[in-house]
């Protein structure tokens, strides 16, 4: 049981140790030199001299935003605003919208399955209180005791009860 401890712990420092060296930037200069840095490289690296570039939560590389061009209200030109994030948040919208009607209608499902047995249960009970035969049931003392005609009257009120409520009838 120590052994397996210690196991686990030496792997959760190792794995925090190496959360720092995934988080590293990696590009090539302009004299062709490999450089590596926790911080974005200058904008006067190309794109493709990238080679390496931290997971998402890291911050994201600066780059020149070029001016806005002024706009008038007299004009009624619309400005255009980047879309990538309305996209990707409709689209996560809309997967987990897509999500709960998929789980709504595997539990729609589950519960007419559930109905649908319990119904066909009622049916058979009502079956063998029509038939006439005679009915034993166990008492809380365990013994087997049949049903008189009162009682039988109950459960056939019950049964029909069940029937209308899980059979739709």
């Amino acid at each position: 049981m120590h052994r397996w401890t210690a196991v686990v712990l030496t792997a959760v420092v190792g794995v925090t140790l190496a959360l720092p060296a995934a988080a590293q930037w990696k590009w090539r200069d302009a004299q062709g030199r490999t450089q590596y840095s926790d911080t974005p490289p200058p904008p006067t690296v190309a794109e493709k001299d990238i080679l390496q570039r931290p997971n998402a939560s890291a911050p994201a590389r600066p780059t020149a935003v070029p001016p806005a061009a002024p706009t008038s209200a007299a004009s009624g030109a619309p400005t255009l605003a980047p879309k990538t994030e309305d996209t990707e948040l409709d689209a996560k919208r809309k997967k987990a919208e897509q999500d709960a009607t998929e789980k709504k209608k595997a539990d729609e499902a589950k519960a007419a399955a559930v109905r649908a047995e319990n119904c066909a249960r009622a049916k058979e009970q009502m079956r063998t209180l029509d038939s006439g035969v005679r009915v034993s049931r166990t008492n809380e003392k365990g013994e087997r005791v049949f049903m008189d005609d009162k009682a039988r009257a109950q459960e056939t009120q019950r049964t029909r009860d069940a029937m209308a409520s899980e059979c739709g009838k």
